[in-house]
């Protein structure tokens, strides 16, 4: 499981050093191999191969002729790029992806579960500081509604 909010910098090439608190354990889950790719949000998702594995098969199983469907897996699968974390636990993000979520030089990792977003630092700062502050939640999942925090 990856938790928790991490400042990071990416040099002039677009390379990113892991916590070294997640390396050892995207070593042992996908050998150093990830997969980075677009979210709606303008951030970036970055998966343990494996992981990413599993979601592509349930995204590439979805019907091609549903509008809504085809355009999750056009970006989602169109974007997913293969990036391997180095001796030093840097990954490479791709000019592309660093355009697509406005990466410069620092970010934000923030871990969900078994992926990470990659926000650019003050897009997060503003879209976390939105979030905190929004009375109307929408509609929340019923099972959102049995948990107590």
């Amino acid at each position: 499981m990856f938790r928790g909010a991490t400042k990071v910098s990416l040099d002039a090439k677009g390379r990113m050093a892991i916590p070294t608190r997640y390396r050892e354990r995207l070593s042992a889950r996908s050998d150093g191999q990830l997969i980075v790719t677009v979210d709606k949000d303008h951030c970036l998702l970055v998966y343990p191969l494996a992981d990413w594995e599993e979601l592509e098969r349930k995204l590439v199983r979805l019907p091609s002729m549903n509008k809504v469907a085809r355009r999750i897996v056009r970006i989602m699968v169109g974007y997913a790029t293969e990036v391997d974390m180095d001796t030093n636990g840097r990954i490479l993000v791709s000019r592309e992806l660093r355009e697509f979520a406005s990466l410069d030089t620092q970010g934000m990792l923030i871990g969900q579960g078994n992926k990470f977003e990659l926000w650019d630092e003050a897009t997060w700062n503003e879209k976390r500081d939105i979030w905190l502050n929004d009375e109307d939640v929408g509609d929340m999942p019923a099972d959102l509604g049995s948990i107590s925090f």
